[in-house]
């Protein structure tokens, strides 16, 4: 949905949207909140690169979560769309930093990593959420044409994507003592958040879910 067609919105729906936006955020922040903890200590003892990413990113997202809940609670949100969607795209950047030089320490042998059962459960619990949680968000955006909403759904979405990646990494290292594929699995997050980084700054924030929508729509007309 365009902005055009989000000033067809009748005051009522536009209302329990924001309110949507609300709730989403604040469960948002909470379970990251959560998952931060226990990834960044879990990677820590381990020396995960790719844990301590993990980790980082649900940081990243407890403040883009943070950024879009600020949008919404002042009386105009579309003000600030702009400034919102670029803080995300920040943050994306910060993280992607991060990541690349634990990662790169970890692959020159300055720091060895070990295995992470904690670090497996949490990122296995990651990738059945976020997708879930990513899909809700980015519906509500699209039908309020909020792009700060669907940026920060691109983000829960890049959670799921690094779970996955994470979890591999953990794995094989635990399963096969592949020490490396942890740091190969950092800098997959890393690329990942640069190439988010950019489309939110762009404010391109254009989602696999989008495809999904209009085929829906499709398929209704």
């Amino acid at each position: 949905m365009t902005a055009a067609s989000s000033a067809a919105l009748s005051d009522a729906r536009r209302s329990r949207l924001h309110r949507r936006v609300r709730f989403i955020v604040g469960f948002t922040i909470g379970y990251n909140v959560i998952e931060a903890i226990v990834a960044i200590w879990a990677g820590s003892v381990a020396s995960s690169a790719a844990l301590i990413g993990f980790g980082l990113d649900s940081v990243v997202e407890v403040l883009s979560a943070a950024a879009v809940a600020w949008q919404f609670t002042r009386a105009d949100p579309e003000r600030w769309e702009r400034a919102t969607v670029r803080t995300i795209g920040i943050a994306f950047f910060a993280l992607a930093a991060y990541v690349t030089v634990d990662a790169v320490l970890a692959l020159t042998g300055v720091q060895q990593v070990e295995h992470s059962p904690v670090g497996i459960g949490i990122a296995a619990l990651s990738l059945v959420v976020m997708p879930a949680l990513a899909w809700f968000e980015f519906r509500t955006g699209r039908e309020l044409g909020s792009r700060s909403v669907q940026a920060d759904a691109k983000q829960l979405l890049l959670c799921s994507y690094l779970s996955a990646t994470v979890l591999l990494g953990l794995l094989l290292n635990s399963l096969f003592g592949w020490a490396w594929a942890d740091s190969v699995a950092a800098l997959v997050v890393a690329v990942l958040a640069i190439r988010e980084g950019v489309e939110a700054w762009r404010g391109d924030v254009e989602s696999p879910f989008e495809v999904i929508a209009e085929l829906e729509e499709h398929e209704r007309a």
